[in-house]
């Protein structure tokens, strides 16, 4: 009995121990298997998933592309840039150590601050930026005194530098970091640091001069600690960019304004080229690339003369009696006034119950276009606009590039407004007043214009007639870098060289000839004289007892209710290169202010002798 139950016991333990032989050779053969599928078939996959988490690629930033002025000399360049790292790990005191930099570089509480922040969220060995743009001095101290700031490292990248600071800052604009709103998702933007153009050229041609990215294999640990480099593939530099600025005359324009509020732009009659273009006060650009400070950043934007804006574009001017030169010209080619016709000028002209005064209390007396123009008599012109009419007048002050954008390379650029009988149902509703058409007869009521806007306007007088349009590059840039620009070839604005040859006449009285309104500006450097046109703009209504006393008191008044100094002139006169326009803000009267300043950056010009690098001929001059 008890034999049959130890066999059957025996059996029934055989029984489990092969199922259990065969479980087991399963789990084996599945174990095998898997491993085979692992190691064998997915080796490869495997393989690059291991060699990913051991080879890290990092971005590499490309050195941005230069940007030179019309004769190579740099502007905007990159210099060499020593930054101060902390690396927490490495700092058994990270408060001890910022103490102790602290004697050597300035670090505010709100750097330590962010530094410390910047530490919590970080791996500890990732290093964290404490002071970009270091002096060869501080660098040096920072080095010597190493044994004393534990887990302190220089790091040495490049920067963006401008060598003249605030000289054309509002042309080249600046760098600054890159927003939140301004990722677009490639990952260059993302990079610690990177910045990318904000204002100016800096912004317009920024994918052009930002190149493109390298990248750096590196073996890291499973911490994500750099082992070592692998291979290293720098980044395609961006473009170098040339302007067509004259860096020497840019500089010469900003020491001659001095610290007036005012926009300069000399440009070339026949080209188009940009040879100046200056607005003042100005700031650094310099700044934003370190960072303002909250102060400095309210001191530019509180600024009442505006130094952040390009005011040769951005600010827009009644242009006064520079104007007169579209409404003479209008009249000559609507036939409503001949060369020889004259108007006689009392001191005023009553229109309805409304009198519309002359700058002369008691007139020029008998003027015709020429004499006008040379004396700016108010009364000549409010006479002529009210025969032509706005409509006529308008068109012909499009045609010569007021009143719309002119697409010049720079972001903010400003319309201007030259109205009419539709502009100003639109605007308002209203019909247009008979009054008005005087008013904008000596450019004054609704007519506003940008500074390079005059200065096109007078380029296209001084060229004879031809559609020239403003540029500040030397190459085009393109998709697939920069492309040479051929001689340019403009339309006529479809204007009488005869009417636009009257009007060079008269602008060359008003400042050769002795009882001319800008006399005291004339000059003759080698044979070569300048011919132009004065203007003040109002900002506020004449008084009766001003005008009974003839004195107009502009120093007396607060800065912001003073006239509009203005001055537009060509040179040289019978062979006409370069076009002048010079808006001193609240300066006072055009002929006292603007002309003067505008007389001494010709003459640099002239003196220069900037014409013997052109080929093109100048515009013919027209008997009349």
């Amino acid at each position: 009995m008890s034999s049959a139950r130890d066999s059957e016991r025996g059996k029934l333990f055989s029984r489990r121990a092969a199922l259990l032989g065969i479980g087991q050779a399963g789990l084996t053969l599945a174990l095998a298997g898997r491993m085979y599928y692992l190691q064998v078939i997915e080796a490869e996959r495997y393989g690059i998933l291991a060699d990913e988490n051991r080879i890290s690629l990092r971005l590499l930033p490309p050195p941005r592309g230069l940007i030179l002025d019309r004769y190579g000399r740099e502007m905007a360049v990159n210099r060499q840039n020593f930054r101060a790292l902390v690396v927490r790990e490495q700092t058994p005191d990270l408060a001890q150590t910022l103490d102790a930099l602290g004697m050597i570089i300035a670090l505010s509480d709100k750097d330590k601050t962010r530094i410390r922040r910047e530490v919590e969220r970080r791996r500890a060995f990732m290093p964290v930026n404490v002071r970009e743009n270091l002096t060869w001095e501080e660098m040096a101290q920072i080095q010597i005194n190493a044994p004393d700031l534990p887990g302190v490292i220089i790091d040495e990248g490049l920067t963006r530098f401008y060598p003249y600071g605030e000289g054309g800052a509002q042309v080249l604009g600046y760098v600054s970091g890159v927003s939140e709103k301004e990722l677009t998702g490639e990952a260059i933007l993302e990079l610690p640091g990177f910045r990318i153009g904000k204002a100016g050229v800096e912004k317009v041609y920024d994918l052009a001069l930002r190149g493109k990215g390298g990248n750096s294999k590196v073996e890291v640990n499973a911490l994500g600690r750099v082992i070592r480099e692998l291979e290293r593939k720098e980044g395609i530099p961006g473009i170098d960019l040339t302007l067509t600025l004259d860096l020497d005359l840019q500089q010469y324009t900003v020491e001659r304004i001095g610290d007036e509020s005012a926009a300069v732009v000399v440009m070339d009659v026949h080209t188009g080229e940009i040879l100046v273009m200056t607005s003042t006060p100005s700031f650094d650009p310099n700044a934003f690339n370190r960072g303002l400070t909250n102060e400095e950043w309210s001191a530019l934007i509180n600024n009442d003369r505006a130094p952040l804006r390009n005011k040769c574009i951005s600010a827009q001017f009644a242009p006064g009696s520079t104007f007169k030169l579209m409404v003479a010209i209008a009249a000559l080619e609507a036939g409503v006034v001949t060369p020889e016709q004259t108007v006689y000028c009392q001191g005023f002209v009553d229109l309805g119950s409304h009198r519309f005064h002359c700058w002369k209390k008691h007139g020029h007396g008998s003027v015709n276009l020429v004499e006008a123009i040379q004396h700016s008599c108010d009364v000549y012109f409010y006479e002529i606009a009210r025969r032509v009419g706005i409509d006529r007048i308008a068109d012909v002050a499009r045609r010569f590039g007021l009143g719309s954008p002119l697409n010049i390379d720079l972001p903010n650029e400003v319309a201007g407004l030259i109205p009419d009988h539709a502009w100003k149902r639109k605007f308002n509703g209203q019909a247009w007043l008979p009054g008005e058409t005087l008013n904008a007869g000596i450019g004054q009521g609704y007519v506003l214009a940008t500074p390079l806007q005059l200065a096109v306007m007078t380029a296209r007088v001084a060229n004879g007639g031809l559609a020239v349009k403003p540029r500040l590059t030397r190459e085009d840039v393109t998709g697939s870098g920069l492309k040479p620009v051929g001689d340019p070839a403009f339309a006529s604005v479809g204007v009488n060289p005869k009417s636009i040859a009257l009007v060079r006449r008269g602008m060359f009285e008003v400042v050769n000839n002795p009882i001319g309104t800008a006399h005291r500006a004339g000059f003759d450097v080698n044979g070569q004289r300048m011919a132009g046109k004065t203007g003040t703009s109002q900002v506020r209504r004449i008084t009766m007892k001003e005008r009974e006393t003839g004195v107009l008191k502009n120093d007396a008044l607060p800065w912001k209710e003073r006239d509009h100094a203005l001055f537009v002139a060509f040179a040289p006169y019978d062979a006409p290169r370069y076009a002048m326009c010079v808006v001193v803000e609240h300066g006072g009267g055009g002929s006292a202010v603007a002309a003067p300043i505008a007389s001494d950056i010709m003459k640099e010009i002239l003196r220069r002798d900037l014409s013997q690098t052109h080929s093109t001929p100048p515009a013919p001059e027209v008997e009349t």
